[in-house]
């Protein structure tokens, strides 16, 4: 009940190696292109649509970004403030520990 049941691997059938591929050697000869005259190639067509920006998206950019801005701050600066809360309340912690701690010692 508490051994550990191995997997059976079944023995491979067939043939198991791939057949043995020979490679030839190539020689290498260089030559000199012949010159070619210089073609203008046409522009290319972008396959991307053509972005527009009417006056009214200029706005609602701006508009949105704006309102990305602000959130953004308002998160950090009360994650801040957050930080800055906690610090003070455990220094007052130990100023409170340290001053009972320092009492016992005097009586």
């Amino acid at each position: 009940m508490f051994r550990p049941k191995l997997p059976v691997m079944p023995q491979p059938t067939g043939l198991v190696t791939s057949p043995a591929r020979v490679v030839e050697p190539t020689a290498v000869i260089q030559h000199q292109p012949a010159p070619v005259a210089p073609v203008a190639a046409p522009a290319p067509v972008s396959s991307r649509p053509t972005v527009q920006l009417t006056p009214g998206s200029v706005l609602a950019l701006i508009g949105g970004g704006t309102a990305v801005v602000l959130v953004v701050g308002t998160v950090l600066v009360s994650m801040l403030l957050a930080v800055a809360v906690t610090a003070a309340s455990v220094a007052v912690c130990a100023l409170v520990i340290r001053s009972l701690i320092s009492s016992q010692h005097r009586r």
